[in-house]
């Protein structure tokens, strides 16, 4: 199969391009940049990638000639406008942005201070969360944000068995670096971000709403979560801590079934009772790792979910998508290892 890849300097682009060349299914891989512009090497935005390969100016119709489905690893707001032609012709497409993950036009306004998709191009949309949803016979399928992943994957198993109190969630997340991005900033500066520990977007996060139109699915009552973000002085990785009040007659049993239940048949989700995961026994692979407790004396579920943000919170939950769009198997192209040490 040929697939096409717009934006691959980016973070996620490069990383999801990495998995491409590897994966068994994948023929060859098209670069596109997002503009009309002209041809650029790869190895002069990327030489530490040393591949010989050129990124092409964008042209929809030259991506479906010469590819069977194309990745989008742009910033918000880039395919609310490029991906048109590919909706109206129900072309395979894996969007890694934001812009169609809401399907609320002013929320998204509100949040992404953006304009949003048209709803004809909403509703054609697949949000996918690849261990709940699946993306089997869709073709415009909008990868979930990194934060997103970690916090509902950690929050799923109790909030679809209804054993809380749904105005109780709160949730003190932390991320490396990486997720910002590459664009330069004054917090992800070295200076500034070397041996310190930096809260940004209280409650402002994009992902707020993200993680609450998925919950609000599973349990129309949770109305809202209270959602801290913290910068962490290292390049990849995600921590979310989540900490839920359990409903007065819920046991450490069924906090333990539903955990079971939920992930005992899942290939990339990990979840153990009373043991917190590290960010070291994730990052640099595609799996998501559960710790989870009741406190007897407070009530209190505490929930910590890990991730690498640029492969189970990015490219890794994408090459899912890709998977079962076109019906591999689920870990086909993501048999990686952690980065050790």
């Amino acid at each position: 199969m040929n697939v096409g890849l717009v934006g691959v300097t980016g973070y996620s682009g490069s990383v999801l391009y990495e998995l491409l060349l590897h994966h068994p299914e994948v023929d060859s891989v098209n670069l596109y940049g997002h503009a009309q512009s002209e041809i650029k090497s790869l190895e002069s935005v990327l030489p530490q990638l040393r591949r010989r390969a050129n990124i092409l100016p964008y042209d929809p119709a030259d991506i479906m000639k010469n590819n069977q489905m194309v990745f989008f690893a742009t910033s918000a707001g880039v395919t609310t406008e490029l991906a048109k032609p590919f909706i109206d012709k129900d072309f395979p497409v894996i969007d890694l942005a934001g812009d169609f993950r809401l399907k609320s036009r002013d929320v998204y306004k509100k949040w992404y201070k953006k304009d949003a998709p048209e709803m004809k191009y909403l509703e054609k949309s697949h949000y996918g969360l690849a261990d709940f949803t699946s993306s089997k016979g869709v073709t415009y399928v909008s990868n979930p944000g990194c934060y997103a992943t970690a916090t509902i994957l950690a929050l799923a198993p109790l909030v679809k068995n209804h054993l809380i109190d749904p105005t109780s969630i709160v949730v003190d997340a932390k991320s490396g670096t990486s997720g910002a991005g590459k664009k330069l900033s004054e917090l992800t500066h070295f200076s500034q971000t070397n041996e310190n520990l930096q809260l940004y977007k209280v409650n402002q996060h994009q992902h707020i709403p993200e993680i609450v139109q998925q919950l609000k699915l599973w349990d129309n009552d949770v109305p809202y979560i209270q959602f801290t973000t913290t910068l962490l002085p290292l390049t990849r990785g995600i921590m979310a801590s989540c900490y839920i009040k359990a409903r007065p007659e819920i046991t450490e049993e069924d906090v333990r079934k539903s955990f079971n239940q939920t992930y005992s048949a899942d290939t990339f989700v990990n979840a153990t009772e009373g043991v917190f995961p590290t960010l070291k026994q994730v990052v640099g692979t595609n799996f998501c790792d559960i710790g989870y407790q009741l406190n007897p004396v407070t009530h209190q579920i505490v929930v910590v979910s890990v991730i690498d943000n640029l492969l189970k919170g990015a490219a890794g939950q994408a090459i899912q998508n890709f998977n079962q769009m076109f019906e591999y198997e689920p870990g086909l192209g993501l048999d990686l290892i952690p980065t050790l040490p």
